[in-house]
């Protein structure tokens, strides 16, 4: 085995236990944040959240001598960024706290076939017939997880698919983002966006404050911790080894978020839930196997 070799496999090892971590604190603040929600309102949440957040993203990028605000933080593609940070974190949160989180997480997990979806036809990249048909698969599973014109539809997992949706833009407008901006300031605005969101859905509630008390005080700083290292391991994972090595490990949030779902809220797993999350992820990695292939062709 060369060095090259040794290295490549030993930074793809690393960023996929990166990845693992990322996708393990993001269900656990996604639990966090369900939790909350049986005490404090929506908006609360939200504005509380965002803006613990954005104060640990700001501490760290002023140690990092990173200034908060420059000409690139208002360029048209962060604006855009903030408008569907602000869709994908509001619908998101509204399906966590209101539908069962192992639903909600299944669906988010559609994501990445929305985000080649769209890099397709906003930055004209080439996807094939193979990879369209896996998109097409995937967002079938999310039907039958969703079951429209059933018994069992629920309007509120619609919910999930606009959060899901928003994530996907979002990270479309991450791609095309200056790159003058590091990971703090990324992470500092997609808090504030969540503050955003938060007092814009607490006007249209109007609903009162609420006082949190100790136990939710803990469960909000929990959400926020996990939330901001989540981020933070997951830009470490992008940074580490091959892209298409550590990606496909985005999808252990599934088994983190049904596994929180069952063991802590009781929630219980449907026959559609699984077949549509079997479709969902195998559609996913098929797509990154693809892509792969084309750059190894190429």
């Amino acid at each position: 085995m060369t060095p090259t070799i040794a290295t490549d496999r030993r930074a793809n090892l690393f960023g996929s236990l990166w990845m693992i971590a990322s996708m393990g604190a993001f269900a656990i603040e996604d639990a966090f944040v369900k939790a909350a929600s049986a005490t404090l309102p929506i908006g609360q949440i939200l504005i509380l959240f965002g803006f613990g957040g954005a104060l640990v993203f700001a501490g760290v990028a002023l140690v990092n001598r990173e200034a908060l605000f420059t000409a690139d933080v208002v360029s048209r593609t962060m604006r855009l960024r903030v408008f569907f940070e602000v869709i994908g974190r509001l619908f998101y949160i509204l399906a966590i706290s209101l539908i069962p989180l192992s639903a909600a997480t299944v669906i988010l997990q559609a994501t990445p076939l929305v985000v080649v979806a769209g890099a397709a036809l906003v930055f004209g990249e080439r996807v094939g017939w193979r990879r369209w048909a896996a998109i097409f698969l995937g967002l079938i599973g999310v039907l039958i997880i969703v079951q429209p014109g059933t018994d069992g539809f629920s309007t509120l997992s619609i919910l999930a698919v606009i959060g899901m949706i928003g994530f996907a833009g979002r990270d479309l407008a991450s791609r095309a983002a200056p790159a003058s901006l590091g990971t703090a300031i990324l992470g500092l605005y997609g808090f504030l966006s969540i503050v955003v969101a938060g007092a814009l859905f607490s006007v249209w509630q109007a609903a009162p404050f609420v006082q949190p008390d100790v136990k939710t005080w803990l469960v909000l700083s929990g959400a926020v911790l996990t939330g901001v290292s989540a981020y933070s391991c997951l830009m470490k994972a992008m940074r580490t080894g091959e892209v298409s090595a550590v990606t496909p490990f985005r999808y252990t949030r599934l088994i983190f978020g049904v596994a929180f779902g069952v063991a802590f809220f009781g929630e219980r797993l449907s026959a559609s839930m699984l077949i549509g999350s079997s479709l969902i992820v195998v559609s996913g990695l098929f797509i990154l196997w693809r892509g792969k292939q084309v750059k190894l062709a190429n």
